[in-house]
């Protein structure tokens, strides 16, 4: 068969060398990507301390799970703690035994399971223009690479991913599960499976991805992807087809043989503890009601996508209406290797519906979305790269730019704005005083600013090509300019206070004396002391609390408190009944001796 080569371009004819060279081709795309996801996830990763909330609440239960070698179940500061399956508490424990307690550790499993699905993908979007490329009988190694490339750069580079990427929290770890099992679903269904008893290797793989996913956190992690997986299925009308492909029997069993017993243990060992707050309040509950406080407006999500997925956001209408999905007659005469656009349309509207249905509402729950939308569009990009001049979908495209530039303007207007749109930090008042001073909200509004000009140009000087990488060149040079800086003075702010007052806690701490945190919960004081803490949220409840141990019969010298200065000056203590140990940013830590003798009492009215 003789292939019909297009080479015009110096880029184009870059990527036919690469072709000829196979080991070179897979050197050069290892190669990127190892450098967008260093950038996105592995840069400064461990460099910044632990942020307050979440982030230590998995990062010290999986210090004690390793500590204590109980693998089974997860406690935090003395209690259980139910709200995830043990899958992210093992992958830390793992990475604090190989690299010691530290933040690198805690958020490594995060940073590699980005990477592992971003690889996936490029690995996925190349082999389906290489079929494509079989089809219609041309090489076009420039339209199979570039877009792979750009699929996994949009996949790396962009808020939510990179957000998620680096902190120590389950999230990630389920997205790339949920989205590394879809990835083999496709690429197990498009290679079609011979006669075979057992299922081909990618759906194996998909099913022990499955059964991560169910270990990271629980039934979402096969409701979601199953009902993905369904839904294309009956839409091209395969489902029984599948069904005696994939041996969804035989595939249950793997999953269960994978996912079970650590669930048995755990019930096991903690009964209805165990059922009523994982499956009861974690599962049902946060599907069904507001949890914490979590709720939105129904438009929430469409915001989280706009801005979790900027700036390449814009471009996804176009990129969904490009499949024209309602033509089913369409896609039912295409390969099943050609369907991946179908596919990631299905999977795109399914992770935003299964959530929007879902009550309780958060931000990290369309995480599992972004892969898809990254493909979605990367695909309506490879129209430009078989012949960068005039694609078909010219009018679209144009359009979609223009709303490129205008909401690029909009953000460079923001950034200039920025301090009349934020308030104030009670933990740290002078933060955006400071972010303001720095300047690195300027700079970030020159950025947008001179990339929505550029585009302009492009736009009207019909380089369209050169657009995709204006929108990821300036991600990049935000991030590297505005954001990690940013994040340095954030963490300066907000949290380095609290680690040096913890530190300052471990070197003061007397034997059996209690550490106990007054009008606020920062777990990273727990994490970074390694003792317990005893939070009292309310200032009147902190006086009881210390009449109390001053009046027990057995009672320690003495007791540190960790607590607001406004907190401490709404419990009014007398200056001779506490010592002021340190003062860091908005806190204090403090000793409150108790008298020696049992008839004294402690003055603290």
């Amino acid at each position: 068969m003789r292939l019909k080569l297009s080479v015009t371009l110096p880029v184009d004819q870059f990527f036919h060398k690469i072709e000829q060279r196979p080991a070179l081709a897979v050197t050069i795309s290892i190669l990127w990507l190892l450098l967008i996801n260093w950038i996105a996830f592995g840069w400064n990763l461990g460099n910044v301390g632990l942020v307050d909330e979440t982030e230590p609440l998995f990062a010290e239960a999986s210090r004690q799970m390793l500590v204590t070698g109980d693998w089974i179940t997860p406690f935090f500061n003395g209690e259980t703690r139910f709200d995830k399956p043990a899958l992210i508490y093992w992958c830390q424990a793992i990475a604090y035994s190989i690299m010691g307690v530290n933040e690198w550790a805690a958020r490594i499993p995060s940073a590699l399971a980005a990477t592992a699905v971003t690889a996936l993908a490029f690995y996925a979007v190349q082999w389906h223009f290489a079929k494509k490329d079989e089809l219609e009988q041309v090489a076009n190694p420039t339209r199979r690479y570039l877009t792979a490339a750009v699929a996994s750069a949009l996949m790396a580079l962009n808020p939510e991913m990179i957000v998620w990427g680096r902190i120590g929290v389950s999230d990630m770890l389920l997205t790339g599960c949920i989205a590394s099992a879809l990835l083999c679903f496709f690429l197990g269904y498009a290679q079609k499976s011979s006669s075979s008893p057992f299922p081909n290797k990618w759906y194996l793989a998909c099913y022990v991805l499955i059964a991560g996913a169910i270990l990271t956190k629980g039934p979402v992690g096969i409701v979601l992807p199953g009902l993905i997986m369904i839904a294309f299925a009956v839409y091209l009308g395969k489902f029984w087809e599948l069904w005696r492909e994939m041996r969804p029997i035989l595939g249950m069993g793997i999953v269960f043989a994978i996912s079970a017993p650590w669930y048995v243990l755990v019930t096991w060992r903690n009964g209805w503890n165990f059922i009523n707050a994982f499956f009861g309040y974690h599962n049902i509950e946060r599907f069904t009601e507001v949890v914490n406080g979590h709720s939105a407006p129904w438009y929430f999500y469409f915001l989280v996508v706009l801005l979790g997925f900027a700036p390449y956001s814009v471009y996804i209408p176009a990129a969904v209406a490009r499949l024209k999905f309602w033509q089913r007659s369409h896609w039912l005469n295409q390969e099943r290797s050609q369907q991946l656009g179908l596919f990631a349309c299905f999977w795109f509207f399914g992770v935003f519906g299964f959530f929007s249905i879902a009550v309780t509402k958060l931000p990290s729950y369309l995480l599992p979305l972004m892969p898809a939308t990254a493909i979605l569009v990367a695909l309506f990009w490879s129209d430009l790269f078989p012949n960068p001049q005039i694609p078909n979908s010219l009018k679209s495209f144009n359009i979609s730019s223009w709303i490129n530039v205008a909401f690029l303007s909009t953000l460079a207007v923001g950034l200039f704005n920025l301090s009349k749109l934020v308030g104030t930090d009670p933990a740290a008042p002078e933060l955006y005083e400071l972010i303001e001073k720095s300047g690195f909200t300027n700079l970030g509004g020159i950025i947008w600013l001179v990339a929505a000009i550029m585009i302009a140009a492009l736009i009207l000087s019909y380089h369209l090509r050169s657009i995709i990488f204006i929108n990821l060149i300036g991600f990049v040079a935000f991030l590297s300019v505005v954001l990690m800086p940013t994040l340095f003075v954030m963490d300066q702010q907000r949290q380095l206070p609290l680690r040096e007052l913890s530190a300052i806690a471990v070197q003061e701490k007397q034997p059996n004396e209690e550490l106990v945190m007054v009008g606020f919960k920062k777990p990273t004081v727990t994490f970074y002391t390694q003792h317990n803490v005893n939070y009292l949220k309310f200032s009147q409840q902190a006086l009881d609390y210390i009449q109390n141990q001053a009046n027990a019969k057995i009672r320690p010298q003495s007791v540190l408190l960790l607590t607001e200065q406004k907190k401490l000056l709404e419990m009014n203590l007398p200056p001779d009944n506490y010592k002021n140990i340190a003062t860091k940013g908005a806190y204090n830590l403090i000793r409150i001796p108790f008298k020696n003798s049992k008839k004294e009492k402690l003055d603290i009215s």
